[in-house]
């Protein structure tokens, strides 16, 4: 594919070998802000996966009345309860006591299952203005409250990183499903471009691209059309970034990754029966095979 300025990415990068003398804090600490009432198997698999992908440290905050049921999804996560009203929506207390897990984190992670009510949105900017030095990915409800999203992101000073898929992606740019669909590459270098972030368009021959460069995935299969593929992809991304890897690398790579273990996964239990649990358990053996490359 030849795009007048934009440069072509035929082939993953590959996975830095870890260094002896290394400890958790060695590949950094990923904070997800994930999950709701009814929501909190998006937390369990997006901050599995980032534990799965080789950061050091992940924290999952989730709203304090799902908090158990998330802690009890994995003992390798740390877990934190955002305060929510008794109508269960975020207020200003939830950014209160974000602070300080923001102010550790050398990632943040922010939409999976969080919902999408005007609060949710309120909370995804707080963040944003919050962190601006933290590489941040937005996935999910973060890109639904946010869209159609018309302006920039001027004072952030760290890589910004979305994943929508079709759907997410025609609200994010006010089209049609449709459109998205006929024009992927077109509508991807435009909002990359002109919002300035590293963009993931999901799907058949899922799309990276930072608005310069452009690649196009060759993993993956239709058993990845399933409910948390995606937070699983989150999580990935996020601590490839935190293991120190550059945000556009880490995103080629975790998208890899990411089809990879689904090919793994569906050749052993099929398409059809695929479900976002399974990536968690074939992401090793992906990880084998990089580590002997």
């Amino acid at each position: 594919m030849e795009l007048a300025g934009v440069s072509t990415v035929t082939a993953p990068f590959r996975l830095p070998r870890r260094a002896v003398n290394t400890h958790k804090g060695s590949y950094g600490r990923v904070l997800m802000i994930a999950g709701s009432r009814g929501m909190s198997g998006a937390a369990i698999l997006a901050g599995s996966a980032a534990l799965r992908g080789g950061a050091g440290l992940v924290q999952v905050a989730c709203p304090a009345d799902i908090q158990a049921v998330v802690a009890s999804g994995n003992p390798c996560y740390l877990t934190s309860g955002i305060p929510q009203t008794t109508e269960s929506t975020y207020h200003e207390a939830s950014l209160d006591s974000l602070m300080r897990p923001l102010g550790e984190a050398d990632v943040v992670a922010i939409g999976p299952g969080l919902g999408n009510r005007p609060d949710v949105a309120n909370l995804v900017k707080a963040v944003l203005t919050t962190a601006p030095d933290q590489p941040t990915i937005l996935d999910a409800d973060a890109l639904n409250v946010l869209s159609p999203l018309k302006d920039a992101f001027p004072d952030r000073q760290a890589p910004l990183i979305l994943t929508p898929h079709p759907g997410e992606m025609a609200r994010l740019c006010g089209k049609s499903i449709a459109e998205i669909q006929a024009n992927r590459v077109a509508v991807a270098l435009e909002l990359a471009r002109r919002v300035g972030v590293i963009l993931v368009l999901k799907g058949h021959h899922t799309l990276v691209t930072d608005g310069e460069r452009l690649y196009e995935n060759q993993t993956g299969n239709p058993g990845l059309a399933t409910g948390g593929s995606g937070d699983v992809l989150t999580g990935l991304i996020a601590a490839l970034v935190a293991g120190g890897l550059p945000a556009f690398e880490a995103t080629t790579l975790g998208v890899w990754i990411h089809g990879r273990a689904g090919d793994l996964a569906a050749a052993a239990r099929s398409q059809t029966a695929l479900i976002a649990s399974d990536l968690l358990e074939y992401l090793p053996e992906v990880f084998l095979e990089l580590e002997k490359a």
